[in-house]
């Protein structure tokens, strides 16, 4: 099964990577969300992926944001498809609104050592591991680059946000939780303890990010639970916490995931979902493939992308010509300078955007003399790369002309002189089956054309 790591589009502006989600702007007022397969635990992004956990995390949550519209308005305008959610804008509260129903996971490892409160709030003595607390309780941590335990008094003391949007939070938080707690029962589920978040939009608290998901929350078989509570079957992530700190060494987790441990967490992501909404999630066989589908008949991008990047901004009037053809065939292009000589450390961002663009993307290089660009972004880049040099002359081309054909080993840049072709030789790169029928159609053009020209001559004749 494949999975998606990073996410991209030269088409779309990617304004934050988190440890598993990605946001992109799409206007002032939406962004779209594509939560990934990236799976994180103790402040840290593993390196080992979990294939359709982000389709789970995405779906589940938009399940529940429906589920819960009646207590609280959400950020949720669609899906589209599995892994993403076109979603307003909302200033975030940056504080985890963390609603405990039982003594588990960091809270009872502190227990245990005597400590008697968590974020400021008391815990009664005599509990026992995975003991339910008289009422659920709430303890707040920071969003920050590591998350921070925090009581209420010192995060309004803070400036973390106002009393009244904290109260607001504290009230939503123990309906959501109440709510979600006797949904899941009802399928056999404990919802032992969870995280919710917030936003503003048009001066009101919404419930922003995600809701009840195995990352969000811990989930417990509430079969299991009645039988023994100490060893109730974990349907969370909480069983990789535990294999990360079973294999701790010299104080550093893992960061990567034996293929056992990865099938088994699929399996848990899988079983949740179908536990809570009675549906198998859908596991598209190329996910980035789906996705760009997606957003290209959501009307957010087209379905290819093609970049002029130019050695000068005299190259202009080249490269406009080329970009002209292309956006005649509603193919997406962008005008780029840089320089491979000048400030080549520009081509290392670009070939992080492109190379994990989720359309197909092919670059046209633009620089005549010392053409050192259409090497450079073909040696890093994995999307097709032509030169097309902008020859002043016929002598410039014999003089300069090798520098474009000559390329190391292992950098595939072709190189076209003529600017027309070197835009349709772009086009056909991207490999669209909607454009091999408009190039079909094109050559049969072509050769009735010349036909009717060879039937007139004979006419004549």
């Amino acid at each position: 099964m494949n999975a998606l790591h990073e996410i991209s589009s030269p088409q779309l502006k990617k304004i934050h990577r988190g440890k598993v989600r990605d946001s992109f702007r799409v206007d002032a007022k939406r962004r779209l969300i594509v939560a990934t397969d990236r799976l994180s635990s103790f402040d840290m992004v593993l390196n080992t992926r979990i294939p359709g956990k982000g389709a789970v995390l995405n779906s589940l949550a938009a399940w529940w944001f429906e589920q819960t519209r009646d207590i609280v308005d959400n950020h949720l305008i669609r899906t589209i498809g599995t892994n993403a959610s076109l979603v307003h804008e909302a200033e975030p509260v940056k504080i985890e609104m963390i609603v405990r129903g039982y003594i588990t996971g960091s809270a009872w490892r502190k227990y245990e050592k005597g400590i008697r409160e968590v974020s400021g709030v008391p815990i009664p003595a005599g509990l026992k591991k995975n003991d339910a607390f008289p009422e659920p309780i709430l303890t707040p941590t920071t969003k920050e680059e590591s998350d921070r335990e925090i009581s209420r008094e010192q995060l309004l003391a803070e400036g973390w946000t106002t009393e009244d949007v904290y109260s607001q939070m504290e009230e939503i938080s123990l309906k959501l939780f109440e709510r979600g707690s006797l949904e899941l029962k009802e399928r056999g589920i404990v919802l032992v303890d969870t995280k919710y978040e917030f936003g503003i939009k048009d001066g009101k608290v919404i419930l922003i990010d995600e809701i009840h998901t195995p990352d969000s929350s811990r989930f417990w078989s509430l079969g299991d639970y009645r039988k023994d509570p100490e060893k109730v079957e974990q349907l969370d992530k909480e069983f990789v916490r535990a294999y990360l700190m079973k294999h701790k060494k010299h104080g550093k987790y893992p960061e990567d995931l034996p293929e056992d441990i990865v099938k088994e967490t699929v399996r848990r992501y899988e079983n949740i979902y179908e536990m809570i909404t009675g549906k198998a999630i859908l596991h598209p066989l190329r996910p980035e493939h789906y996705l760009a589908s997606c957003l290209e008949d959501e009307g957010l991008i087209r379905d290819g992308f093609t970049a002029i990047v130019m050695g000068s901004e005299s190259d202009l009037p080249h490269a406009e010509k080329m970009k002209k053809i292309i956006e005649s065939y509603d193919i997406a292009c962008d005008l780029r300078i840089m320089s491979a000589h000048k400030n080549g450390e520009a081509i290392l961002g670009l070939a992080e955007e492109y190379n994990h663009a989720v359309e197909p993307v092919a670059v046209i290089a633009v620089a005549g003399r010392s053409n050192g660009l259409g090497g450079a972004l073909a040696a890093n880049l994995s999307c097709p790369v032509i030169s097309c040099p902008p020859f002043s002359d016929k002598t410039d081309m014999t003089v300069n002309i090798n520098s474009s054909l000559m390329m190391p080993s292992n950098t595939p840049a072709a190189t076209v002189v003529d600017p027309k072709n070197a835009a349709h030789l772009a086009l056909r790169a991207l490999n669209l089956h909607r454009l091999k029928e408009v190039f079909s159609n094109e050559i049969i053009g072509i050769k009735e054309k010349l036909k009717e020209a060879d039937r007139g001559v004979r006419n004549r004749d």
